[in-house]
């Protein structure tokens, strides 16, 4: 019997193809090695994974809805657009799911604190959450700017007991955060874990996000034939680091008619610095401690990149993505500020769902993937998050449109 894709990727070093890997300073070899380990003895453990559906079915709220986005798909007049509801998650977004599961293993070896970075708070909100749930102490480091933008999601870090500490160098936004995380993370190893927000990093973590974040592929692939009685037609995420695109391509990567699209952030153009796609004009490179395709300026060091989405504003993607799109299995969609900014009021106002700027980039591809589409194909959309975090910045920058149309 052929095994999963999933039971074959990535291989025992953490490749996907010739991307992930582990590329870290010698004193970080032995603590990674103990949460690959770690990682691998819980994950088939029958009492881990009974902790884990218990904490998702009774504190999570799993599973969460797939809903059918009725006017949306009438404005659109083509393909009918399904949502996948992470935004009805506990803490409002996908992260939780990963990060409860997490803060077991940090348990699990004997941690006292959890360290992470964060970019939309998304993340540092649902590790904060966690913490707070196990009772350990928790550090979230986010970009200056971030901090200014996502303002309610900091606030919530610390009503949470969250530590969060500013990132103050370079463009002080996501990959700045990481590179502040990453430095507290080596200052003490021996009784903090660095819990990464997303499917990149050092291996095990590409693979550990992936399977915590899998439930939601698991849930929508059963929940999607409830309503169509078929598999969708087309599949699609937002994508940054890309853990919500990767927790819903699981459920369906092994099923070659269903498209899978990771929507990536154009921002203000096509010009280094005004966009975040690095997939689009990306090349191979090695950045925090893994290979994939990033974003380059002209002496090959990370570009400064730009998104209305905090959260997706990174200059690489993960590396099980980067492998995806090489070997075409998925393909990348893109979506710009104004057509996110578009879908946020439109699935706003004719949904009554306002979706984080980050989903909303996948609503807005949807929107133009759906239109060149006939009326019987179908399209699942991650709805990775709430826009509660969002809405001052939107309505002092883009005002709210007078009529649905």
């Amino acid at each position: 019997m052929n095994k999963s894709y999933l039971e074959t990727m990535p291989d025992s070093k953490g490749f996907f193809g010739k991307f992930g890997g582990s590329y870290i300073p010698p004193v970080l070899e032995k603590p990674f090695a103990q949460i690959t380990e770690a990682y691998e003895e819980l994950k088939n453990s029958s009492k881990f994974i009974e902790d884990l559906k218990y904490v998702r079915k009774h504190y999570q709220g799993r599973p969460t809805p797939v809903s059918f986005a009725k006017n949306l798909t009438e404005f659109c007049g083509g393909a009918k657009i399904y949502l996948k509801r992470e935004d009805l998650n506990h803490t409002g977004a996908h992260k939780l799911n990963h990060c409860m599961a997490e803060v077991i293993l940090a348990k699990h070896l004997g941690k006292k604190k959890v360290i992470a970075e964060t970019g939309a708070g998304q993340h540092g909100v649902a590790l904060a959450t966690a913490a707070a749930y196990f009772g350990l102490e928790c550090e979230i480091h986010m970009g200056e700017v971030d901090i200014a933008k996502e303002h309610p999601n900091v606030v919530r870090m610390k009503i949470l007991g969250a530590k969060v500490v500013p990132a103050t160098h370079g463009l002080k936004t996501l990959k700045e955060a990481v590179d502040s995380a990453f430095e507290a993370y080596l200052a003490d190893t021996e009784n903090s874990i660095y819990c990464i927000g997303s499917v990149v990093g050092p291996h095990p973590f590409p693979m550990m996000v992936r399977d915590f974040q899998s439930v939601i592929g698991f849930e929508a692939r059963e929940q999607f034939f409830e309503h169509e009685g078929k598999l969708p037609d087309v599949v699609t995420a937002c994508v940054g680091g890309g853990s919500n695109a990767m927790g819903i391509f699981a459920g369906f990567i092994d099923d070659k008619q269903v498209e899978l699209y990771g929507v990536e952030p154009m921002g203000k153009g096509d010009k280094i610095g005004e966009h975040s796609a690095s997939l689009t004009y990306g090349e191979e490179g090695i950045m925090h401690g893994f290979n994939s395709i990033m974003l380059k300026d002209k002496d090959g060091n990370p570009a400064p990149v730009y998104s209305i989405g905090s959260g997706i504003d990174y200059p690489s993607v993960g590396p099980e993505h980067a492998y995806l799109k090489e070997s075409g299995r998925s393909k990348v969609g893109l979506c710009n500020d104004i057509e996110a900014v578009d879908a946020f009021y439109k699935l706003s106002q004719l949904e009554g769902i306002i979706p984080a700027l980050e989903s909303a980039h996948a609503v807005g591809f949807a929107m133009k993937l759906a239109k060149t589409l006939s009326k019987d194909k179908t399209i699942l959309v991650n709805l990775s998050g709430r826009g509660d975090k969002d809405i001052d910045f939107v309505i002092e920058n883009y005002p709210i449109p007078n009529a649905k149309f």
